[in-house]
């Protein structure tokens, strides 16, 4: 099959991958240790092999072609030359069709077969063994493509940090139970663009779509047999291709119509991106690419037996950032979805990975260099998932200037307090106030801690507050994986359940946790669902779960799950009319003699500021959050203007009476929220000493009617406020 030299040109060693100019396709790939490398051309359907070209040139560790005939539309992939030596590191083998790994579109289905496995399987050698077997009918190809796209008048939001409300969603879940969406186009980017998924979340008053893993993806055999999928995409197999499931027309292109339709709306698009490890697995997987096209250079290998592979991710491999190769790859990933895709940032899985060097976790490793230096990866969004398994792969708060992070400690003492444990109070303020122990270093602001309480990992918030132990039967592991401390409580009754008080005590504290996050300093993430109660049936591992436990059941919202939704759209309203609750400098809790204000004063019941026993006493659970808005947010010494606020937070299981406290510049307090009455109307007023009764399990929040803004004008504004719109977020828009 192999085509005379003559027929393809030098071409040039940059770009990577198979870029076509106008005239033709350079085709260029990087291998270190290979001795010959093989261009693959397939038929449109990827089907039949065609013909096979040797690349002709060798630059810089580079293999490269130029194909003068060659078009968008060609579809590709590579065979790779060179030893098959294990125990070096090296596991080249030419009968194994590769994935280029700056391939732009995946064509066709991985299908699994031993063929795929550069080892015999069931072979006395294992992994040492060489298989001869072809696994191009097996295999995804890869498609060239013609970038071209009209943007029109859209541009990216730029949310400020401060300003930003984050919202984890799924492609398919989203989308694939919508009816107003066109049915063949639900679970694809082509049903996510559809204008009323951007007018939802404006409505509901999300800044930014955080979407779980659109980069290819394999599903892992093992689920494949038990008649699985692979639905969260946690095991990527090409860094520049969109998911081939999720596009409903040839183009990647829809891709981008998808961005510009968030754009249109004022949301930014943020991709999960996985780039701690590949699909190829161990020493006992497959060879899908990155593994037969050079080994010892992609991957992480045993310093003192390069057969095996380091696996500080779980999964099998660890992609080797340390090399400039990989690290290249992967920062030209970043650039090209940031600037040809145009998405506004990034979540990265197990982050810390992306720091390792081979000694360990390093800050100024040359990924986060490379990141903060980059003009363009500079100045999006960089969020961190900071763990791994690896030793010392615990790093919250440790990551440099510029970077957010996912923060657990938030997520699981919000629900600790939440359920009543004891003790729980003085950590609770610290993680409604931002984190400061966490994150207050080297000019690191407040927004830098990504709080939330539930995501696509574990359970949702249905479901925290409906079982006490998982439900994942379903996965066919005997229940087995997922955490099993979750800090949930099923109030009574595992599961679903008529009890009309425990069914009101479990939305109650569905309002208690969603105001908590969305009323707490540091930048709030909600998972898609919860603001109307989706259920996984308490499943909290659902990776492989592409059905309804997982799709989002827009039919099935009853009167509760549209009270939940009007309830979480009226705080995120509160959140962005008052920026004292997303200040741009942690609190400090401190007495300032200049401007004689105190940024925030902790209350006991009653009303006194709270001192050490109050601290120290491991069944407090109700207290009093006092921000006074005449505290400046920013550097400047002078006083802010924004309004005082105070949050009462209530985890006893009874009433507890409150004294309302007596508050600088100030004649009375105006009622906002109050989680057991969330459908009020009014705005009542209360003078200075009220003793409220403050519910068991209950949350409150109150506006200081100042001598400017008397009561019955700051009524006016705050009923607009909670009003939101003229009309409730209806079904109709989903």
């Amino acid at each position: 099959m192999t085509t005379p030299r003559s027929r393809i040109r030098e071409g040039r060693p940059f770009p990577l991958g198979a870029t076509w100019d106008g005239l033709g396709v350079n085709f260029a790939l990087f291998s270190a240790n290979a001795t010959k490398v093989e261009l693959c051309l397939f038929d449109i359907e990827g089907e039949k092999e065609i013909e096979r070209i040797e690349l002709p040139e060798y630059t810089d560790e580079v293999w490269h072609g130029y194909l003068p005939e060659a078009r968008p539309g060609t579809v590709y992939a590579y065979r790779v030359h060179g030893p098959y030596e294990p125990d070096a590191g090296h596991r080249f083998n030419p009968n194994k069709l590769l994935l280029d790994p700056y391939g732009k579109q995946h064509v066709g289905e991985l299908k699994w077969g031993p063929e795929l496995f550069g080892y015999t399987i069931g072979s006395k050698d294992e992994d040492l063994s060489f298989d001869e077997r072809d696994s191009a009918h097996l295999m995804p190809k890869c498609r060239v493509i013609d970038p071209a796209f009209t943007w029109g008048q859209a541009t990216r939001p730029t949310v400020p940090w401060e300003a930003t409300i984050t919202y984890e969603m799924h492609v398919k879940g989203f989308t694939k139970l919508n009816r107003h969406i066109p049915e063949d186009e639900r679970g694809t980017f082509a049903g996510l663009a559809h204008s009323r998924v951007a007018d939802y979340l404006r409505t509901l008053g999300i800044t930014s779509a955080e979407l779980l893993p659109i980069h290819a993806f394999v599903d892992d055999s093992y689920l494949v047999d038990k008649g699985l999928r692979n639905y969260w995409g946690y095991n990527t197999i090409g860094f520049f291709a969109p998911e081939p499931r999720y596009l409903f027309s040839p183009f990647v292109n829809e891709f981008k119509e998808m961005v510009n339709q968030f754009h249109a709306a004022g949301i930014e698009v943020i991709l999960d991106v996985v780039y701690n490890h590949t699909a190829e697995g161990n020493e006992r997987g497959p060879t899908l690419s990155f593994k037969g096209i050079d080994n010892a250079s992609y991957y992480r290998l045993m310093p003192d037996n390069a057969r095996h592979y380091i696996n500080d991710t779980g999964t099998g491999n660890t992609v080797n950032l340390s090399h400039p190769r990989v690290l290249q790859m992967v920062a030209d990933s970043l650039r090209y979805w940031a600037t040809e895709m145009r998405v506004d940032g990034f979540r990265f899985d197990l982050a810390t990975i992306l720091a390792r060097e081979a000694y360990g976790y390093d800050e100024g490793g040359g990924f986060l260099d490379s990141c903060r230096q980059d003009p363009v990866l500079s100045s999006v969004k960089l969020i961190a998932e900071p763990w791994d398994i690896g030793p010392g792969g615990y790093q919250v708060g440790q990551f440099p200037p510029g970077w957010a992070e996912w923060n657990d400690k938030y997520r699981d003492t919000v629900r600790a307090f939440w359920k009543g444990e004891d003790g729980k109070l003085p950590e609770f303020v610290s993680r409604i106030s931002g984190s400061a122990d966490l994150f207050n270093r080297r000019g690191r602001k407040p927004w830098a801690s990504v709080n939330f309480i539930t995501a696509h990992d574990g359970f949702n918030l249905n479901d925290l507050v409906s079982y006490n132990d998982k439900h994942n039967e379903a996965n066919g592991e005997d229940n087995r994986d997922g955490h099993s401390n979750n800090h949930s409580w099923n109030h009574g009754v595992e599961g679903p359940t008529d009890d009309e008080e425990i069914v009101r005590l479990r939305e109650r504290q569905k309002r208690n946790m969603m105001a908590t996050l969305l009323l707490s300093q540091g930048t709030p993430m909600i998972l898609a669902g919860d603001e109307f109660g989706h259920t996984q049936k308490g499943n909290n591992n659902s990776y492989a779960q592409d059905n309804e436990i997982n799709w989002l059941d827009w039919e099935g919202i009853d009167d509760k799950g549209r009270a939940l939704r009007e309830f979480t759209r009226k705080l995120i309203a509160v959140r962005k009319a008052y920026p004292i609750l997303h200040r741009g400098r942690f609190l400090a809790g401190e007495y300032n003699e200049e401007l004689d204000v105190k940024d925030v004063t902790w209350l006991s019941p009653n009303g006194e500021e709270m001192g050490g026993d109050d601290w120290d006493d491991p069944r407090a659970k109700c207290f009093g959050m006092l921000l006074d808005g005449r505290a400046q947010p920013t550097g400047i010494k002078r006083r802010g203007s924004d309004a005082t606020l105070m949050i009462v937070f209530n985890a006893y299981h009874d009433v507890v009476e409150f004294s309302l406290p007596e508050a600088p510049g100030g004649s009375r307090w105006v009622g906002l929220i109050d989680t057991n009455d969330p459908d009020r109307t009014d705005t009542p007023s209360f003078p200075f000493g009220h003793e409220y009764e403050v519910t068991g399990h209950s949350l409150l929040l109150f506006v200081l009617a100042t001598e400017e803004s008397q009561p019955r004008r700051l009524r006016a504004g705050v009923s607009a406020i909670l009003s939101v719109a003229d009309e409730p977020l209806s079904d109709e828009m989903l």
